[in-house]
C-alpha cells in the first residue's frame, strides 16, 4: 500500500477552484467591456406603478433584452438591459413603461420608431411571430427591445380572450400609431 498524503487529494481541488475562478473573471471582465462599448446615457425612469399614466394596454411579459437595431445578437448590457427578466409593460401617451425588478424604465413616445414580430434577440429565438420587438431611439442609438407576452393584453379590466399572436398584433399597431403621431 502506498501512502498518500492529503496534498495529492487537495492539490487537484485547489487546480480545480482556480481555473473555475479565472474563467469567472474572464467572463466578468468580458461583460463590463460589453457594457462599455454602449455608451448610453442614463435611461429614463419609469415612474411608481401608483403613478402610472391611463394606460391603452397592458400585458405581463418577459423581457429578453435590448439590441442594437438590425444586429439581433448585439446585445447591449449598459444600464441594465442585458438582464433577462419578468417584466409588466404599459403603452400610454406618454411613452412605453416597462416595470421589472431589473429596472424599470420609460421609453418615451417620441423616441419610440415602430414595433414588429420577431423570431429572436439578444441570442434568444422563440417559434415564429413569438416575440414582441420594439424599436426605439435612446441618444444617438437605435436600440431593438424584445418581449414575449404573456397574458393577453388588457384594456382598463377587460380581457380580450386572443391569443398572444393577435395580441402582438394588437401592441405593434398601437405602438406604431404612437411612433406616427410623434415623428410627424
Amino acid at each position: 500500500m502506498s501512502d498518500s498524503g492529503l496534498g495529492d487529494v487537495w492539490l487537484p481541488v485547489a487546480i480545480m477552484f482556480g481555473v473555475l475562478l479565472l474563467a469567472y473573471l474572464g467572463m466578468w471582465r468580458g461583460w463590463r467591456r460589453r457594457a462599455g462599448r454602449h455608451d448610453l446615457p442614463e435611461l429614463v425612469p419609469a415612474p411608481p406603478v401608483a403613478d402610472l399614466p391611463p394606460a391603452r394596454l397592458q400585458s405581463g411579459a418577459r423581457y429578453f433584452g435590448t439590441t442594437t437595431s438590425g444586429d439581433w445578437l448585439d446585445r447591449v448590457v449598459a444600464r441594465g438591459l442585458g438582464a433577462r427578466s419578468t417584466a409588466r409593460l404599459s403603452l400610454s401617451a406618454e411613452g412605453l413603461d416597462v416595470i421589472r425588478l431589473a429596472g424599470s424604465f420609460r421609453i418615451p413616445a417620441d423616441a419610440l420608431r415602430g414595433a414588429r414580430h420577431d423570431q429572436g434577440i439578444a441570442g434568444k429565438v422563440v417559434p415564429p411571430h413569438g416575440l414582441l420587438v420594439v424599436t426605439w431611439q435612446h441618444a444617438d442609438h437605435l436600440l431593438d427591445t424584445g418581449f414575449r407576452l404573456t397574458e393577453p393584453a388588457t384594456t382598463g379590466d377587460d380581457r380580450t380572450g386572443r391569443g398572444l399572436t393577435e395580441t402582438h398584433n394588437t401592441w405593434i399597431r398601437s405602438i406604431s400609431k404612437i411612433a406616427k403621431e410623434h415623428s410627424a
